[in-house]
């Protein structure tokens, strides 16, 4: 393990099959090409989110392919660039910028030191063998735990809490309000922001929620990261307003192992495939030539089923899945934050 400051540290697993790798395969071009890859992410990779998808991922990909793996994690959302500097001296051979705020510098160091990157949520900044963009979007997914929910609600309301205004959680909040739509016209969607950028804002993701519910909604569809957990912490303790219990709905993760009777479901990520596409993109000389998404046809965006889900819906919402895979229900992508503001019954903005 090599320390990097105080705010964050990067450590480094080597896999036993590389030394395997490296013997047999040692002149072949595969091996001159990628070899060792990293990730760097703002927070903690144990987050049941974001955090912990990209770097749990990145390292399934890295044995797949008997990479060495450098995981960067806990960097924060400030300048990056030293960071990557350094990772490139080290002979990364891709690096994956795993934040939105990382998109203007790794781009930069790219060009600068000719180690290719991955950014996220920027298509214009792909680069022929340099730059790659994945704008994920669970809209799929969330579009069904926005039917689900409605079909679900007691009281008619649903929220939606969001940590930031990044174009994948617009897209997956636009899918979950025109799904709910969809389903119960008459439905209304209680829409929160935290703040621009409160990612880690527990507290306010608590706050939030609980506002939320107070206003009606029994059922919360909460992005957030770090956040979430406060989100998850105003459901178990804030009452809906017809004095029954609150329900959660996640996104990327899967917080299964942590709940308490509240969570209902999540739209689930899983960013294996991307991550594998990149590296056989790198080997094969296509990198850079396109973006990378996500979606229910191939799993890597799937809907968790819960016991809290009854069967019936649960039948039902899989139902629509196979609808939406074979093209007869399309899912309309929306990434603009007024788009979405414009779908909801009402606007909470905080200050996060």
């Amino acid at each position: 393990m090599k320390m990097f400051g105080k705010r964050f540290r990067i450590g480094v697993i080597v896999p036993a099959a590389v030394m395997a790798v490296s013997v047999m395969a040692a002149t072949t071009v595969f091996a001159a090409e990628v070899k060792k890859i990293a990730v760097l992410v703002p927070e903690e990779g144990t987050d049941f989110g974001w955090n912990q998808q990209g770097v749990d991922a990145a390292r399934i990909v890295a044995e797949k392919y008997g990479l060495e793996f450098v995981p960067a994690e806990g960097l924060g959302y400030g300048d990056v660039r030293p960071t990557l500097r350094e990772l490139a001296e080290e002979g990364v051979d891709l690096m994956i910028a795993h934040a939105s705020g990382y998109n203007t510098a790794a781009p930069e160091i790219a060009n600068e030191t000719g180690v290719p990157v991955a950014v996220v949520d920027t298509p214009d900044a792909i680069k022929k063998g340099l730059i790659a963009d994945y704008t994920l979007s669970g809209h799929e997914g969330a579009y069904l735990a926005g039917v689900m929910a409605a079909k679900m609600t007691r009281t008619g309301s649903l929220g939606i809490v969001v940590s930031g205004e990044p174009p994948s959680w617009n897209s997956q909040s636009a899918a979950f309000a025109l799904g709910a739509k969809a389903e119960k016209s008459s439905i209304k969607l209680i829409y929160a922001v935290i703040g621009p950028a409160a990612y880690g804002d527990a507290a306010g993701g608590r706050r939030v929620t609980a506002s939320v519910i107070s206003a009606g909604a029994d059922i919360v569809f909460g992005q957030g990261n770090g956040s979430s957990f406060g989100m998850i912490q105003a459901v178990e303790t804030t009452k809906a307003t017809d004095g029954g219990k609150a329900l959660f709905i996640d996104v990327i993760g899967d917080k299964s192992s942590l709940d308490k009777g509240h969570l209902l479901s999540s739209v689930v990520w899983d960013m294996v495939p991307v991550y594998s596409a990149m590296v056989e993109d790198l080997k094969s000389g296509t990198f850079g030539t396109h973006g990378y998404g996500i979606g229910l046809s191939d799993d890597s965006v799937r809907l968790l089923k819960t016991p809290h889900i009854p069967a019936g819906i649960w039948s039902d919402i899989m139902g629509m899945r196979d609808q939406i895979i074979n093209g007869s229900l399309k899912v309309k992508e929306v990434y603009d934050a007024q788009d979405v503001r414009a779908l909801m019954s009402s606007v909470e903005i905080g200050e996060g």
